[in-house]
């Protein structure tokens, strides 16, 4: 019975380092995935919010930086960083932002989405098949 929870405990440990990195994946894409000049020349950004932008993308320039803030929460970064995005733009500017670089959605649904479809897909890669003790079939 040890043996098979220190498995589990030891699978868990292994799944949880592999979800964070795909938290930390989708942020990095809403960075990369989208030109904040294109963004900032669209929406007639002042320079200070074109500065404030820029600064907020460049908050966590790799994963220990990122993981050291969302290590219990790797959830939170998407509240986090568009609020922040709104705060910046203000809400008018927002939603043309929304509009244009996330169809009209909100971005953080965009993301919830993603993060459960990385759910669908490991399921689907760790599927176990139990041995028939019998005849040595799987079912």
């Amino acid at each position: 019975m040890k043996k098979i929870l220190i498995a589990f405990l030891l699978a868990g440990t292994f799944s949880l380092s592999y979800a964070q990195s795909d938290y930390y994946n989708d942020y990095r894409r809403s960075i990369t995935d989208i030109n904040w000049q294109n963004v900032a020349a669209d929406l007639i950004l002042s320079a200070v919010q074109t500065k404030q932008l820029n600064a907020l993308n460049d908050r966590y320039r790799d994963y220990d930086s990122w993981n050291r803030v969302y290590v219990s929460h790797p959830d939170r970064w998407r509240e986090d960083r568009y609020y922040e995005i709104e705060r910046i733009l203000g809400r008018e500017k927002y939603t043309q932002f929304k509009k244009k670089y996330y169809k009209g959605q909100n971005p953080v649904a965009v993301y919830n989405r993603n993060k459960n479809n990385y759910k669908k897909v490991k399921v689907q890669k760790t599927k176990v098949y139990k041995m028939d003790k019998k005849n040595g079939h799987h079912h």
